[in-house]
């Protein structure tokens, strides 16, 4: 059972396996009444698709054909197609419906031969209107959870327990949880096509996929048919009776150490099966393919379909690792080194020829193993490798700008405790943060450029964290060196800001966006950067960045800039404080007088009075004071110039009540 897309023709979600005996029961008989699944990682983009199906796959495992009789002389145990059963569950995940206690009949739909192939029966099904079930089918039950499997198990659990299988999207979820940790690498074995060889008619070909590693040695219980079923060591394919181009689609997920990938491959060989059971004890693998997990430049097996060469030997030798591994596993490295695949120019490698059957399976890797962390260190790494020239510096930032943006996103907001994570305890380039100064003034003392303006506003918008980083590279420089290069990296942040002021005081039209992007995002990086900078000397830049605004521009993104200001750590501190308050009524004082953007005012000032009322902040009465001498007039004026019916004026009536008691309280 999966989840499918009828419009693409893909699955979507691993499958949920279930088992079922011959009494109709399921083999595993402590399940019986209690066969639960959640399908996992759905995000915004599957709700939005057009249709989803739910789909069930039967497969019979016995005979040949249902009509031979059980008798020893039949070969047992083989994968043949049984039917389908598919459900149009749209409404369901896009919650139009949501009824956990309604029970919905999915009909069956037997195959009309047992070569049909399930994937054409699966999109029959969905193309018609109706189902001859004849009463046969499924009942099951359904509801759209919300959250993570940790949070729907606290939330639901009746429906979700240690039990519930849990079978996951194929691909990455669109939000990735920290410690959600991942090695999965989903096989799908796609189609074929054999040659009928010696015999009369077309073979019943059998797929057996393995690992193995480079020294031949099987690799136990690493491939997972389906969600709700242990792991096995080998796969064995659905057999489409005397068909000549199989077609199965069929999707194992392979989930094996990290240590292990570089050394492993996915084997597959070939059998014709028979019915009959003396005949088929005599039936020998006739064909191999290959692939290896890991690419030889290092990169893991790129995702997507790959057509696989099928070699011909002895059957020992189609065994034997050490004799097949360096040879030319897909059709396109066998054209990468010079060899046709078309006509009679048919090649033979040593013991092994190049059959013209033909093999085509699909990969997709799935592994936060392989790149969560991967990514950020070689940045680093290459930036530290060449710390004395600065030819990668911008690409690098560039890069990283480009990483945090991703995680900036909303949807990737829950990765966020990943990167601080990262930041805290695995980075380690000491020399970052001049590199990362340096590059980023560059971007700013060039922003009236048409090819850096939007680069810069991306580097805007990801300030908080470049800064994080510059500061733990900072913190970390100063715990081996003692100190060393203080001035000149206080110089660097100076100059900094004076590149922003400048950049500010600019009346381009060119940088305007650039200019919003820095007042909403600048004071994000306060609480880092006063850890290693005077924060009375950061509160002065702050000022002087205010100022640089030019007048009757941007005032309602400046003014939630200083809202963001005065929720920083530096308007708790009292010397702080005495720098920024006097440009806050100042400014306060001026948009008040003109009218403009009342609302953010009142917020402002309802923000600075929330601070100034808390008893960890140091003394408060002379900042109240400052207030009461540079707005109290001010405020009383656009008071009376307001009409009483103005949604404004509750609020600044109960300023200037609070702000009268809050006087009387200190004076008294």
């Amino acid at each position: 059972m999966s989840l499918y897309d009828p419009i693409t023709s893909k699955f979507i979600s691993e499958n949920y396996l279930v088992r079922w005996a011959s009494s109709g029961l399921p083999k595993d008989i402590d399940r019986l009444n209690n066969l639960k699944a959640v399908f996992t990682d759905l995000g915004s983009k599957d709700l939005k698709r057009e249709k989803i199906s739910f789909v069930c796959q039967i497969i019979r495992v016995g005979r040949m054909e249902l009509k031979d009789n059980n008798t020893k002389k039949f070969t047992t145990g083989l994968r043949r197609p049984f039917g389908v059963a598919v459900m149009d569950v749209t409404d369901i995940i896009t919650g139009k419906v949501d009824d956990e206690d309604k029970q919905h009949f999915i009909p069956f739909q037997p195959v009309a031969g047992e070569n049909d192939f399930l994937q054409t029966v699966i999109n029959k099904v969905i193309a018609a209107k109706e189902v001859n079930h004849k009463g046969q089918g499924l009942w099951v039950t359904m509801k759209l959870l919300l959250g993570d499997v940790h949070q729907i198990r606290k939330d639901f659990p009746h429906l979700v327990d240690r039990t519930t299988a849990v079978a996951r999207k194929m691909g990455f979820p669109e939000i990735i949880m920290p410690g959600d940790v991942r090695n999965d690498i989903y096989v799908t074995l796609v189609l074929g096509e054999f040659d009928k060889g010696n015999k009369t008619t077309s073979k019943n070909v059998e797929v057996t996929m393995t690992v193995y590693d480079e020294e031949g040695k099987r690799l136990e219980n690493v491939i997972f048919p389906g969600a709700g079923d242990d792991g096995i060591s080998e796969y064995k394919s659905v057999i489409y009776y005397q068909v000549k181009q199989p077609r199965w689609f069929e999707t194992v997920k392979v989930a094996i150490p990290i240590e292990d990938v570089n050394r492993s491959h996915l084997r597959f060989t070939f059998r014709h099966r028979s019915s009959q059971d003396s005949k088929d004890k005599s039936e020998k693998i006739f064909a191999l393919a290959f692939v290896k997990l890991m690419r030889y430049d290092g990169t893991t097996l790129r995702d997507g379909e790959h057509d696989l060469i099928v070699y011909k030997s002895d059957a020992k030798k189609l065994e034997d690792a050490a004799l097949y591994l360096n040879l030319p596993a897909t059709k396109t490295t066998l054209e990468e080194r010079g060899y046709a695949m078309t006509g009679k120019n048919m090649h033979s490698f040593g013991n092994f020829s190049i059959s013209k059957d033909s093999f085509q399976i699909s990969t997709l890797v799935c592994s936060t193993k392989l790149t969560q962390n991967d990514t950020l260190d070689a940045l680093f790494n290459i930036m530290m490798e060449n710390s004395d020239s600065d030819t990668f510096d911008t690409l690098v930032f560039d890069s990283l700008v480009f990483i945090i943006g991703l995680i900036a996103d909303r949807k990737f907001q829950h990765f966020n405790p990943v990167l601080e994570t990262y930041i805290k305890k695995h980075f380690s380039a000491t020399l970052a943060y001049t590199k990362l100064t340096t590059v980023l003034k560059n971007y700013v003392d060039n922003s009236e450029k048409p090819n850096v303006t939007d680069q810069l506003y991306k580097a805007m918008k990801s300030l908080e964290y470049v800064f994080k980083f510059i500061v733990r590279s900072r913190i970390l420089f100063n715990q081996l060196y003692e100190d060393n290069g203080e001035s000149n990296f206080m110089d660097s942040l100076r100059q900094l800001f004076r590149s922003i002021n400048d950049m500010m005081n600019s009346t381009s039209d060119q940088t305007v966006i650039v200019k919003g992007a820095a007042l909403k995002y600048l004071p994000t990086i306060v609480n880092d950067v006063k850890l290693v900078f005077d924060p009375k000397e950061l509160s002065k830049l702050f000022t002087d960045f205010i100022h640089k605004v030019p007048s009757g521009r941007l005032v309602l993104q400046k003014l939630y800039c200083l809202i963001e200001i005065v929720h920083s750590d530096l308007f708790t501190q009292h010397d702080c404080r005495d720098i920024l308050l006097p440009m806050m009524t100042e400014q306060l004082k001026y948009h008040l007088e003109k009218q403009e953007e009342l609302k953010a005012c009142c917020h402002l000032l309802s923000n600075i009075l929330e601070v100034l009322y808390r008893k960890d902040v140091g003394p408060t009465q002379r900042h109240v004071q400052l207030i009461m001498e540079k707005l109290l007039r001010t405020v009383n004026r656009t008071v009376i110039s307001m009409g009483r019916d103005s949604d404004l004026i509750r609020n600044t009536k109960r300023f200037v009540q609070s702000l009268s008691s809050h006087t009387d309280t200190n004076e008294s």
